[in-house]
């Protein structure tokens, strides 16, 4: 087990998560709904699978494309994201 890698991906994760629009919605799942073991067993479940997702792909992606300019690309992704979240338009 790469420990190193294990624990720079857990607080990577932490860090992005606080304050995210999926914190957000399992608060207003749990306060809507009353049932937080629910609400937070479904956020396990789809946060594993969209993670998964992402594994795969970024495992895939970088065979083609070489790691650098990957993350260039997300760099500039996260970048027009947060330009068009400024002007309302997510």
């Amino acid at each position: 087990m790469n420990w190193k890698v294990l624990i720079s991906t857990f607080v990577a994760f932490l860090l992005a998560e606080f304050g995210d629009k999926t914190q957000l919605v399992a608060i207003s799942m749990t306060a809507k709904t009353q049932r937080p073991v629910i609400v937070f067993c479904g956020a396990i479940i789809a946060l594993a699978i969209v993670t998964a997702i992402g594994v795969a792909f970024g495992q895939t992606i970088t065979k083609i494309i070489p790691v650098a300019y990957v993350h260039k690309g997300a760099a500039v992704l996260f970048v027009i994201i947060g330009i068009a979240m400024f002007f309302g338009k997510f």
